[in-house]
């Protein structure tokens, strides 16, 4: 029996580092899948997991090593999306994440204010500390930098660290290598907004692909088709996700949700009623700070689509 973390996954082998630095090409048992777990991949990258060593003759490793997963440890936390494939529920993108890096852009694609804080609320939910990275800095207006400008200005009040970064000019590298050190460090955010280009940059030996985003709807193709964890030359691992096209929050309880924007936590408690939902009771206080500019419109708006579960919300 032997013990690693999960540092790629293809949907039918998974690569698991083990103590000795190896890396052993892993598949599963036939009925692992069948023990309640309710995604379309039960192992994701940033899994521990227990394996006991086998020989496959098809494995994608030249090596004759294999192994078969018998259990996964428990995570301290996941970052998880809506399953392209409707017949499940979930996709678990990574686990056991130190820090998430939401990469933003203004344009080339938009990221909209719903999408940045379904990412902070699940960010919240499980206790992972999160930075807003604001990149393609160079591409922008001045229009556009104002409107960036606000962002930061919204998340920073909020609590929320927020850098900008460019890929062509080099800006902010610095600064975000040195959040990452030692750290098991994600990146994600919608397909197009550099999240490959900055980690090249970071960590050049690595090479991940990058496509242009599409010249007629400004939006992004899908450069990383799966995650995989990358370790780094000055400490740390970094995990490329794939693109998000509509972040969904799976399995939170309506009466939980205000918990995990800080603005409305730490309000709710003067709230006339204790199960206030914030929309129409009297003597709410978070109705009061939207009132008075305390609560941003863009932030209870995002609030209330994720209370009403609503598709209309959520890009």
């Amino acid at each position: 029996m032997k013990t690693g973390v999960v540092i790629k996954s293809t949907g039918s082998w998974y690569s698991v580092k083990i103590d000795s630095e190896e890396i052993i090409d892993c598949k599963i048992k036939g009925t692992f899948r069948m023990k309640n777990i309710r995604s379309t991949n039960p192992v994701a990258v940033g899994d521990h997991v227990n394996l006991e060593l086998a020989v496959e003759s098809n494995a994608p490793a030249s090596g004759n090593h294999t192994g078969i997963i018998t259990e996964i440890l428990e995570r301290k936390n996941y970052i998880i999306r809506k399953s392209p494939n409707l017949s499940k529920e979930s996709q678990i993108l990574v686990c056991n994440v130190d820090h998430a890096f939401l990469v933003v852009t203004i344009n080339f694609p938009v990221t909209t204010t719903t999408f940045i804080d379904r990412f902070l609320v699940t960010a919240e939910a499980y206790q992972i500390p999160c930075t807003l990275v604001f990149n393609k800095i160079d591409r922008y207006n001045l229009e556009q930098k104002s409107r960036m400008n606000m962002l930061i200005d919204l998340y920073k009040e909020i609590g929320y660290t927020c850098i900008i970064t460019s890929a062509k000019e080099k800006k902010g590298l610095d600064v975000l290598k040195n959040m990452m050190k030692n750290k098991i460090n994600v990146f994600s955010g919608h397909s197009g907004v550099g999240k490959s280009t900055l980690i090249n940059i970071i960590e050049p030996d690595l090479d991940l692909k990058t496509d242009e985003i599409s010249t007629i709807n400004k939006t992004g193709k899908h450069t990383t088709t799966f995650s995989e964890m990358y370790p780094l030359h000055f400490g740390g691992y970094i995990v490329d996700t794939p693109g998000i096209k509509g972040f969904g929050v799976l399995n939170m309880k309506k009466e939980e949700i205000g918990r995990y924007f800080p603005e409305i936590l730490k309000r709710m408690s003067k709230c006339q009623y204790s199960n206030c939902t914030h929309t129409h009771e009297p003597g709410c206080e978070i109705k009061k700070a939207l009132k008075e500019n305390e609560i941003a419109e863009s932030r209870y708006h995002s609030y209330l689509g994720l209370l009403e579960d609503d598709e209309r919300y959520r890009y």
